[in-house]
């Protein structure tokens, strides 16, 4: 039990097990999706050094600097490239990897949503040692069996992870305490 004092009044809050890292930086990756303006897809990426560090973050977005009020977020595969957002936006994985200020080599790279085959290049080139990512909605297009096969060639493992209910809930149960701390 944790003991906190408020309006002089003791609470006990009870203290669960700690995250395991895998989840805790998951839920990282999750929190930088809430970045991304974009509104049909929202995607995250944190790169982990081998000391459970956090070494750089990444969301995905339209480029940085750019009017982005002149852009579309459009995704009809029948109009060209110019009206969709496919050709302005910077995945997550690669706003990582351009904002670090550190090697990537011999990182985790923990992304909510599996890497296209243009990520998977980045990743490979930057030296990462493994992926672990959260959804993989796309597992069935060419895109998907790309990124898998230069993982493999690259010798980069990659697994997903499964975020268990009672995570989310005690999750949420903690938001509330925190909220009605500061409320």
């Amino acid at each position: 039990m944790k003991r906190t004092e408020t309006n002089n009044e003791i609470n006990y809050i009870p203290v669960k097990s700690p995250l395991a890292w895998d989840e805790y930086f998951m839920l990282q990756a999750m929190m930088a999706s809430f970045k991304s303006k974009d509104p049909s897809t929202k995607v995250g990426a944190v790169f982990v050094d081998e000391n459970n560090h956090q070494v750089t973050m990444g969301y995905n977005g339209f480029v940085a600097g750019i009017d982005e009020e002149k852009l579309p977020w459009g995704k009809d595969p029948a109009a060209p490239l110019e009206f969709q957002k496919y050709g302005y936006v910077v995945h997550a994985e690669a706003n990582a990897i351009l904002h670090s200020k550190e090697n990537l080599k011999g990182t985790k790279a923990y992304v909510t949503l599996f890497p296209c085959h243009e990520c998977a290049k980045l990743l490979a080139s930057s030296k990462v040692n493994e992926v672990i990512y959260l959804s993989d909605k796309h597992c069935e297009t060419e895109s998907n069996r790309i990124s898998k096969k230069i993982f493999e060639l690259a010798g980069i493992k990659y697994r997903q992870l499964e975020i268990k209910d009672t995570i989310i809930n005690e999750m949420h149960k903690h938001f509330q305490v925190l909220l009605e701390q500061v409320l």
